[in-house]
């Protein structure tokens, strides 16, 4: 075992650069039918700009309104037409679904509690949104090139418009293959008999993680894509058994570690995630060391981690207990591997707060990154062929030469990124105008730029592991 743990921390050590290739998009061959893998390349080839218009009647928009008023967290799903525009290229989907989304940022899309569609006089607000083209007639015809969901979201807190798909690149350029697709595009929306449709400006088109992500990632996983699929709210420090446990059943009700897939098999899935929690807590360091490596990519999660610290992802699992999904790929109560995925990338590149252990996003030790109380990471690093494995990643990531982190590469995507979108910014909603080269309005280090060579982030956090990796 020991020979085979140090050939894979040298392969890691020797990776080359890693250029993200575009993925063919075509039927495949079966039955000329697309795939999920082929809706994932569609919409997210990020070649062009595409347009997402979505048509509501003024009752389903205001059944929306009032779901809203009655639980801001309401998973109501209201009846829309869906037109797709990718470079004239037209796609029509009728009888699709559009709901709320977001935690925190959870918004009303117009006016004030209580106030239905004011049609001409309209008080409209940037909100993130979930089209599912499937959810009501479950045919070929309700997707979209083999795509059957996707998020819409807004650029919340980012007066850059870049933070989360500079993240969401940044994953899949360090060989990721978890991390999740996105693509910018313009959203219009148009409710009932309202003389024009509105311009809800440039947002973000994100791939949910679902059945179907585990679909377009088959391969990876081996095949096993029917295992259970936990998303991890504010609180899962994978330190307790005693934790809320529940399936989404889509009634609204949520829960710390919510199961999504498989959901008529919670008490199977519940067994085996404790199972997963009483080891990963409860194994002498030998034990541990033995079981991570049988349990778990431990070089997938290392460049995970990597990434993770380098763009200052400080709301996330080993910090605060947040924003991540975990995944098990069998329904054996005690032999399964797991993979952590990453998810939520808006509050980082120098938007942060003062929050566990960091107070400077920038400057933090990647090697101190959260609680040992948030055991996973803090465990893997005490192994001493890990935490050099995890080293050097982060050396490889913050290299000046290579397409990663280095501040001249990264200005130059934001750059292509931004002369993209830049024209299309200014919207009918009245919020978020305009690009700016700063973080949230919030942030606890306002001073930090992308672009700019004074207080640069790149600069300073690349600069600032390398002195925490000598």
């Amino acid at each position: 075992m020991r020979t085979r743990l140090f050939a894979s921390i040298l392969a890691l050590f020797c990776l080359a650069s890693c250029e993200v290739t575009p993925i063919e998009v075509k039927p495949s061959e079966k039955d000329n039918k697309y795939t999920a893998a082929d809706g994932v390349a569609y919409l997210y080839d990020g070649t062009v700009l595409p347009e997402m218009h979505i048509d509501i009647s003024e009752s389903e928009w205001n059944r929306l309104l009032k779901a809203f008023d009655r639980d801001s967290n309401t998973k109501e799903q209201v009846v829309c037409k869906v037109t797709y525009d990718k470079a004239g290229e037209i796609s029509v989907i009728d009888s699709a679904t559009v709901r709320l989304k977001g935690n925190t940022s959870r918004r009303r899309p117009e006016g004030g509690n209580g106030q239905m569609h004011q049609s001409g006089n309209t008080d409209w607000h940037h909100c993130h949104f979930q089209v599912n083209f499937r959810k009501l007639i479950k045919d070929d015809a309700h997707e979209l090139h083999g795509a059957r969901k996707v998020i819409l979201k807004w650029f919340k807190d980012d007066p850059s418009y870049v933070r989360e798909p500079y993240c969401f690149d940044l994953f899949r350029r360090a060989g990721v293959w978890t991390g999740v697709h996105s693509a910018y595009c313009k959203l219009y929306i148009h409710v009932g008999n309202d003389p024009e449709e509105t311009y809800f400006g440039i947002y973000n088109m994100i791939e949910p993680i679902d059945d179907e992500y585990l679909k377009v990632r088959k391969e990876e996983l081996g095949g096993k894509k029917d295992g259970f699929l936990w998303k991890c709210r504010y609180g899962t420090s994978l330190n307790s058994t005693g934790a809320d446990f529940g399936a989404d059943l889509d009634d609204g009700k949520e829960h710390t570690y919510e199961l999504k897939t498989c959901t008529d098999s919670l008490d199977l899935a519940v067994a085996q995630i404790k199972d997963f929690i009483l080891k990963l807590n409860g194994k002498s360091d030998e034990s541990f060391k033995q079981w991570i490596a049988t349990v778990c990519d431990v070089e997938l999660l290392l460049k995970t981690y990597a990434v993770n610290v380098c763009v200052g992802m400080w709301d996330d699992y080993w910090n605060n207990m947040n924003n991540w999904y975990l995944y098990f790929d069998s329904h054996d109560t005690y032999q399964y591997k797991f993979y952590f995925i990453p998810y939520d990338y808006d509050n980082t590149l120098g938007t942060s707060a003062s929050c566990g252990v960091i107070s400077d996003s920038g400057r933090h030790d990647p090697f101190n990154w959260g609680s040992s109380s948030n055991p996973l990471i803090y465990r893997i690093l005490k192994i001493p062929e890990y935490r050099e494995a995890y080293r050097q990643e982060l050396l490889r990531l913050t290299d000046q030469v290579k397409p990663y982190f280095g501040r001249d590469a990264s200005v130059a995507r934001i750059q292509d990124w931004q002369s993209l979108i830049r024209e299309h910014v200014s919207n009918d909603t009245g919020e978020d105008m305009s690009i700016k080269d700063e973080p949230a309005s919030w942030s606890n280090h306002r001073e930090y730029r992308l672009l700019d060579s004074n207080n640069n982030f790149f600069t300073i956090r690349s600069e600032s592991i390398k002195g925490y990796c000598k």
